[in-house]
């Protein structure tokens, strides 16, 4: 039997599959979660009575997440939000976290739409800027500072063109990204037929392929190319020489986030934004295999494309962006700027010399 752990009123309800916490805990993970629709950021783990934890935070419109040298990144509505763990190695609040996550820093950037965020082999924030159609990353005085774009975007302006939406690093750097479309028009992404969706190689600006629909969150592990073929509602593995898509796993919900450890995708699915998925090849899909669409994570067997855990919501959550596992850490909370305890948790390292001058 699932569990559930209770929620206050007006809170979504959450259930998780029997086994989520086993696996959490013999994976030595927990992992982030976000909704943008509500402005939610869930961090997941597990109590040391081996029960679930889900701990909630509000960020305006949180989108990407990434896990880095232990500081959680965030995109939200105008900022980019870097979370530091404040606790030492070892070290335990309230008995049960060994990771919180305090606010400390947000680079306000204005709504460029951002959706992932990654951080670099020299410790920069990497941004796919969806409205100006690129990759940029933080400047120290404006609001962003432009490092790529694909070769079909005729200039940088907010418009939203071709909708750049996934990044999947290599070696720390940015490698492939995924877009709806090859549009050099505003909102070209949108309208039928249906466009065709594309993966390219950041490095020489080749399109890998173009046979995907509406493509979410590329990850490169071990060599090996994932992503999400969102229109069609499958977590695929793509050819880096040929482009060939195979297709993994079919997911009951639009899919947006990826994260993979091991032998194991984590993939976020959510319900239609308008009612239906009709018009995308994933409605056809739905119906033949009679599935209703969810809202949660899956944790899917990439040998066998079979979702082994799960976790869902209900109630006022119907829509997630991004999940992003945090190894090493088993059960996390935040304080974000909106927190009360914000005013007084006040920390620093006595070991640290004084500056001199």
């Amino acid at each position: 039997m699932p569990t559930t752990p209770q929620a206050p009123a007006g809170e979504p309800t959450v259930s998780v599959s029997r086994g989520l916490a086993a696996w959490l805990t013999a994976n030595e993970t927990s992992f982030a979660l976000s909704s943008y629709q509500t402005g939610r950021l869930f961090l997941v783990g597990v109590l040391p009575n081996e029960t679930v934890s889900i701990h909630q935070q509000s960020f305006a419109r949180v989108m990407g997440l990434c896990w880095s040298s232990n500081q959680l990144y965030l995109a939200s509505r105008v900022q980019l939000w870097r979370l530091a763990n404040i606790l030492a190695p070892g070290e335990l609040a309230d008995g049960q976290f060994d990771a919180v996550l305090l606010a400390r820093s947000g680079h306000i950037t204005g709504n460029i739409d951002s959706h992932e965020v990654a951080i670099d082999n020299e410790g920069r924030p990497v941004l796919v800027n969806s409205a100006y159609s690129c990759l940029a990353t933080l400047d120290p005085v404006h609001s962003f500072r432009p490092i790529w774009k694909p070769t079909f975007i005729s200039e940088l302006v907010p418009e939203d063109r071709c909708h750049l939406n996934g990044l999947a690093m290599l070696d720390g750097r940015p490698k492939y990204v995924t877009a709806v479309a090859q549009s050099d028009k505003a909102d070209g992404w949108h309208g039928k037929p249906l466009p065709k969706g594309v993966l390219i190689d950041v490095e020489t600006d080749r399109v890998v392929t173009d046979n995907l629909s509406m493509p979410h969150s590329p990850r490169v592990v071990d060599g090996k190319i994932y992503a999400l073929d969102s229109g069609r509602g499958f977590l695929v593995q793509i050819d880096p020489e040929t482009g060939k898509v195979t297709d993994l796993a079919f997911c009951p919900g639009w899919l947006r986030g990826l994260s993979i450890k091991g032998n194991y995708a984590l993939v976020t699915v959510s319900k239609p934004r308008y009612g239906s998925f009709e018009g995308l090849p994933i409605d056809a899909e739905m119906k033949k295999r009679s599935a209703v669409p969810e809202c949660g994570v899956l944790v899917i067997d990439l040998k066998t494309g079979e979702t082994v855990e799960w976790l869902k919501l209900a109630g006022t959550v119907e829509e997630l962006f991004a999940v992003e596992l945090m190894p090493g850490v088993k059960c996390p909370r935040t304080i974000g700027p909106s927190s009360p305890e914000i005013v007084d948790k006040i920390t620093f390292d006595p070991e640290v010399r004084p500056l001199s001058y």
